[in-house]
């Protein structure tokens, strides 16, 4: 308890808390779209709210546990085996089969929504129930907790005092999840309401997954990305730029539709 007090009784305890929390909330929006999409085809409104909850609160409890096993996680950047002069390390193998489903998850999810438009196939066939889309979830949640964790290691690394370190990585995973659990309802809605916007956030999780596997295949050794270049920060530039355009389209759209142009 006293760790948990002591990140607020100085000022770098507190900067490096709210810095935490801002990596964790935008490490947490592939997070909350893959849950947006996948409760989309839960049928019933008040399931899809609790799977929602569930998933969400499922994503707080594996970030927490892996925090508890934080030694073992680091260990995970050590070489397992060897493939050629490739080393796989745990945390290789889990970005790379995170990566391979999301990929393969989300271009089915587009293949079969041309298929519903072209009439070839009913939505009903792409509902799912609560349960089926929370063990989806999880596996993911599984994914971007491992990415968000390892992240919260290094900004707390230099650290001197590992019991704050972990108290600050727990509040700020605790506080971001709280902030995903009140924006998640208004991703959800909006993502349902316009397709082009449902459509963006799928191509948005074909690059994370595709990142992913990048990752995992530059921590083999088997590709090498320029230093300083972060691939995601760009993902996250290029989406943030494409729903300010798509929404500025609907908005255009919509005055037409009144008449107003």
């Amino acid at each position: 308890m006293e760790a948990y007090l002591e990140v607020f009784s100085s000022l770098p305890g507190v900067v490096s808390l709210f810095t935490l929390v801002i990596l964790e909330l935008v490490l947490g929006i592939d997070n909350i779209i893959f849950i947006a999409i996948i409760c989309g085809y839960i049928p019933n409104k008040n399931e899809r709210k609790k799977a929602r909850t569930i998933g969400l609160m499922l994503a707080l409890v594996v970030r927490v546990i892996l925090l508890s096993f934080i030694s073992f996680i680091t260990k995970m950047t050590a070489p397992l085996f060897m493939i050629g002069d490739s080393p796989v390390t745990g945390r290789g193998l889990i970005l790379f089969g995170g990566g391979a489903f999301l990929i393969v998850k989300t271009i089915s999810e587009i293949y079969h929504k041309f298929k519903i438009s072209d009439k070839e196939e009913s939505a009903k066939s792409r509902e799912m129930t609560w349960a089926a889309a929370i063990m989806q979830i999880t596996l993911i949640d599984i994914v971007f907790s491992f990415d968000s964790i390892i992240t919260a290691v290094g900004v707390t690394a230099d650290n001197p005092n590992p019991a704050l370190a972990l108290a600050t990585m727990i509040m700020a995973v605790v506080i971001s999840m709280f902030g995903m659990l009140f924006f998640a309802p208004y991703v959800s809605d909006f993502i349902e309401k316009y397709p082009t916007i449902k459509m963006l956030a799928l191509t948005f999780l074909i690059v994370i997954g595709i990142i992913l596997v990048v990752e995992a295949l530059e921590d083999a050794h088997m590709l090498h990305l320029p230093e300083g270049i972060n691939v995601k920060t760009y993902a996250y530039i290029a989406l943030a730029f494409s729903i300010i355009v798509e929404t500025l389209n609907i908005r255009l759209r919509n005055v037409k539709a009144r008449g107003g142009v």
